[in-house]
């Protein structure tokens, strides 16, 4: 019996050795591409420029804080975020219980969300390019009933025109993902509560929601970052210094990289990411109290 358990014991060690040897690649793509970017990052964050190389310690965090460009793009940022996100998870919920429901014309419904996902990002862009323009076809459908002509990128619509785009664009996958954990829920516990009187109300907020919510919690997280990536869109449509309501963070980020102020851009860069670790770390948080529960069973 010994004599089977050490060489148990081997061989788990042989394949626990085995199983490392496969995995140092990966773990050296991760240090390269990753960790060691992300070093060279704080590295700059904290020096007065790459050539003196003297450490200034927080001074490169104070002096973006108190630049107002910075401040700009946060709020512009946190303000699209916080538009955005909340619409792109209860909007893609909604579509996915609406196909989850028996509906004629499902797939095709299914389909006209999910194509979106396929387009390239610049024929998107053309597309609210032709729509959203002084001379587009908004300006035109809007002269019918006495809009006055709108350069909507350049007004203080450009953030609801982007919130658009974004929702268009990310709505179709974020569905998905709620459609695959509507399947998940027992059905049996539905029933059982459907033979109590339990209204479709009552049902969702008892059992469906709470089930739904590692998933949400993915959806959210998904968005936030989406949003916090939007710049790509807005400066194919507006370029590097797009009308103040659209001057968003990797605006800021960019255009630093562009002047080779290197130590602002770390600084931004590290505020960025703290931020982002709070925001996500505290929806966790909330996640964990909220489907505790349900995770037990």
């Amino acid at each position: 019996m010994k004599l089977i358990e050490n060489r148990q014991s081997k061989e788990l060690r042989r394949t626990r050795r085995n199983s490392f040897f496969f995995i140092i690649p990966s773990l050296l793509g991760i240090f390269v591409f990753f960790l060691a970017p992300f070093a060279v990052v704080i590295y700059y964050a904290f020096i007065d420029n790459p050539i003196n190389k003297e450490f200034v310690w927080f001074e490169n965090f104070v002096k973006v804080w108190n630049n107002a460009a910075f401040k700009q793009a946060s709020g512009n940022t946190l303000t699209f975020s916080a538009i955005a996100v909340p619409l792109a998870v209860v909007l893609s919920l909604l579509l996915a219980m609406i196909l989850d429901a028996k509906i004629p014309g499902k797939s095709r419904f299914r389909t006209f969300f999910l194509s979106p996902m396929m387009v390239p990002v610049a024929s998107v862009v053309l597309i609210w390019q032709v729509i959203f323009h002084f001379n587009g076809a908004m300006n035109d459908w809007l002269s019918v009933f006495g809009w006055e002509q709108t350069d909507w990128l350049k007004s203080q619509y450009s953030q609801i025109v982007i919130v658009l785009l974004f929702l268009w664009k990310n709505l179709g996958y974020n569905m998905v993902l709620f459609m695959a954990a509507l399947a998940d829920i027992p059905t049996e516990l539905l029933e059982a509560a459907e033979v109590d009187g339990a209204s479709p109300i009552k049902r969702f907020f008892t059992i469906k929601l709470r089930f739904l919510s590692p998933s949400i919690l993915f959806v959210t997280i998904m968005s936030l970052i989406s949003s916090f990536k939007v710049f790509r869109e807005v400066y194919l449509l507006t370029g590097d210094y797009p009308f103040e309501s659209l001057y968003m963070l990797q605006h800021f980020i960019n255009n630093t990289f562009a002047s080779l102020d290197y130590q602002k851009l770390s600084a931004a860069a590290i505020i960025m990411f703290v931020v982002m670790l709070f925001i996500i770390g505290a929806l966790f948080i909330v996640e964990a109290r909220f489907g505790k529960d349900v995770e037990e069973q």
